[in-house]
């Protein structure tokens, strides 16, 4: 591939100015710094380049960036970090005719370089006799967000390349003196420059060991001993993604309220109520088209959707989808997996119990993808349900069933209208989950749905639900 430019991805004191006069050295090469600073353009204090002021490039940052190629001389670029216009970002990631270097460094290193170039008003060193000294203050919350913002960009980069099928030239803070290393980068941008060795004009400002450079180092070594640095904590998701469902969505005709029900819930019941609200009656069938002329048609509205808890939910899914034989799934289970699960008016609840705990246990390897079958919405986990409704809206509010009567009083009264009684609808199982539930059935159901446990805090079951004396 033949570059027409590059870009640096990097961060604030992960050596990006160090690279930037390696990359000047090499012959037909012009990094012209933070084109896209949201403070300047290119380095500090410079507010026009190229013909354009700051204000043209907020207009127009493409025309900015189409100058910058056209009237430098050989391959041109700029430097680009995470809070940098997002609208270049996203510009130069779908391009393959730009190349991409992603420098990084240890972000501890980089958030207490940050720190002593804020104390010292040092960003650059040339003059050794020059050097400002500071110590740094370790303070564990700013440093979990410097954290997290360099892993969400790095996580970003990632992905847009992946998508885009590009590759980038990945350079580590400690490889800035390397000349192998810079020669790799110089052969990977196509250019014929090579270098001896890094820009000797530019000095490492603080050489320091952690200890020394740290004002409150025990503290930060203890507070460290408490970040999950592997994320072990994360739970796994390879659930599919899912859309937005909008033909599922249901409206109050007489009220500004739309339903956007999570599969499995108590979703008769609620829209029984929309259909008493108001003047009356419910709209439905939506596409993005008419359910955006609905929304602008109401003068005052509310989305919502409603939460249930993911035991109760599984339960309804295994007997109205698995066994009331809605698709293939009791047939697949029962001969590609081997399950027993009964079907018929004989069941005993013990036999009910045995085959939804074997649904359970399979739901966990269904909902991760590794049974190639695409998942029921009524199986799916509520999380990955809301993050589909947010391909197109996201909920005003997200309410529970447990207090469903409250919230949806809470909700007529926002759009002006009152609230008709809500009126619970049995789910009309033929045994109930309190006839079979037992400890292992709590414990199947929260590792299948650990996602919404985890984001949602939902206790056992049986705790809020004890049986009837």
């Amino acid at each position: 591939m033949t570059f027409t430019s590059f870009v640096m991805f990097a961060g604030m004191r992960t050596g990006s100015n160090f690279l930037e006069a390696s990359l000047n050295a090499l012959e037909g090469v012009t990094c012209h710094g933070e084109v896209f600073n949201p403070l300047f353009m290119g380095k500090r204090n410079c507010e026009s380049l190229f013909g354009h002021d700051l204000a043209a490039r907020e207009a127009d940052p493409l025309a900015v960036l189409a100058s910058m190629r056209a009237e430098t001389e050989g391959l041109s670029g700029f430097r680009c970090f995470h809070d940098h216009d997002a609208r270049v970002i996203e510009h130069v990631l779908n391009d393959p005719a730009c190349g991409k270097i992603i420098l990084t460094r240890n972000p501890l290193e980089s958030y207490v370089s940050l720190r002593i170039a804020v104390a010292t008003d040092q960003w650059r060193l040339t003059n050794a006799s020059r050097l400002k000294r500071a110590t740094a203050h370790f303070d564990p919350v700013e440093f979990e967000a410097h954290l997290d913002a360099n892993q969400q960009f790095q996580l970003h980069l990632m992905r847009r390349l992946q998508l885009t099928g590009q590759t980038a030239f990945y350079i580590d803070y400690e490889d800035l003196a390397d000349p192998e290393v810079l020669n790799g980068l110089a052969r990977f941008l196509g250019v014929k420059g090579r270098l001896e060795g890094p820009d000797p004009r530019l000095k490492k400002q603080n050489p320091e060991p952690l200890a020394d450079k740290v004002e409150n180092f025990e503290d930060m070594v203890v507070a460290l001993a408490g970040l999950d640095r592997f994320n072990l904590a994360r739970t796994p998701n390879f659930e599919p993604r899912r859309g937005p469902v909008i033909p599922g969505y249901v409206a109050a005709a007489g009220a500004g309220l739309l339903h956007m029900p999570l599969r499995g819930g108590p979703e008769a019941a609620v829209n029984d109520w929309l259909d008493r609200v108001g003047s009356g009656g419910t709209i439905d069938g939506f596409v993005k088209k008419s359910l955006r002329d609905w929304k602008a048609s109401q003068p005052v509205q509310r989305s919502f959707a409603v939460l249930r808890h993911p035991l109760p939910r599984a339960y309804v899914g295994y007997c109205r989808v698995v066994l009331g034989g809605r698709n293939d799934l009791h047939r697949l289970m029962t001969r590609a997996y081997g399950l027993e699960l009964p079907v018929g008016p004989d069941v005993t609840p013990a036999a009910q119990r045995a085959g939804f705990l074997a649904f359970l246990r399979w739901l966990r390897i269904y909902l991760a993808g590794q049974t190639g079958q695409k998942i029921d919405g009524h199986l799916a986990s509520q999380t990955a349900a809301l993050q589909g409704f947010a391909q197109f809206q996201i909920p005003d509010v997200v309410l529970r069933e447990e207090r469903l009567a409250e919230g949806l009083a809470w909700l007529a009264a926002e759009v002006g209208v009152a609230a008709p009684e809500y009126r619970p609808v049995d789910d009309g199982l033929p045994i109930s989950l309190g006839e079979i539930w037992d400890p292992d059935l709590e414990d199947a159901a929260r590792e299948a749905y650990a996602r919404d446990y985890q984001s949602f805090g939902f206790k056992d079951w049986r705790k809020t639900n004890p049986p009837v004396a």
